[in-house]
């Protein structure tokens, strides 16, 4: 079992945001390095079920957290949670996850991003960085300058998210972000795995600046 240095660690490249267990097996079989599960308006039951296959099928492979739920991700067997506005605050899902567990926020500044770490937060997710239509959010984009910002101030991994697609990760690579979460492009058409390949691979190249 990864401790919390490791899975720390481990925050790296393409993080896929999934809603099913079918969905998380594409992207990690093409090289997801995370998975988010993000499953709302479902019972608690089915979020665990899903969770379990999750984690189960991405073993040695990813990292997977859930969204909103400390207490699933925990019964889940998962490595962590990631909460936003309308969660535990970061402190209370430290004090229920324990410290070998990951815990992400959802911030949208560089004093939201370092209140969230000051709270317990091994991680953020910062973002929009690029306008997107999976998510209604009420703050324009931040933009890749604001990105680069953060991830050169906090001291933490910051997973970039909001309208990343294939020309835009390798952007968000170079500006610093540990991770880029992304929906659309590996989900709306196309095989997830053939997507994940290459979402994977141009944010490798954007991290190292080629």
């Amino acid at each position: 079992m990864l401790d919390g240095a490791a899975r720390r660690a481990r925050l790296r490249g393409l993080y896929a945001i999934v809603a099913t267990p079918e969905q998380a097996a594409g992207a990690v079989a093409g090289g997801a390095g995370v998975v988010q599960i993000r499953v709302k308006d479902a019972p608690a039951g089915e979020i665990l079920r899903i969770a379990r296959q999750v984690v189960a099928l991405a073993a040695g492979r990813a990292l997977v957290l859930v969204n909103d739920r400390a207490d699933l991700a925990a019964l889940s067997g998962a490595d962590g949670v990631h909460v936003g506005d309308d969660d535990l605050p970061p402190a209370e899902a430290r004090r229920l996850l324990g410290p070998e567990l990951l815990v992400g926020r959802t911030t949208r500044t560089l004093d939201e991003a370092r209140a969230a770490i000051a709270a317990g937060a091994d991680h953020v997710g910062f973002g929009p960085v690029f306008g997107t239509t999976t998510k209604a959010l009420s703050v324009p984009p931040r933009g890749v300058p604001m990105l680069r910002e953060v991830a050169s101030a906090l001291g933490a991994p910051v997973v970039a998210i909001g309208g990343i697609g294939p020309a835009t990760i390798g952007d968000v690579a170079r500006a610093g972000a540990a991770c880029a979460a992304v929906v659309g492009a590996l989900f709306s058409a196309g095989d997830p795995a053939e997507n994940a390949r290459g979402l994977a691979a141009a944010f490798e190249r954007g991290r190292r600046g080629t």
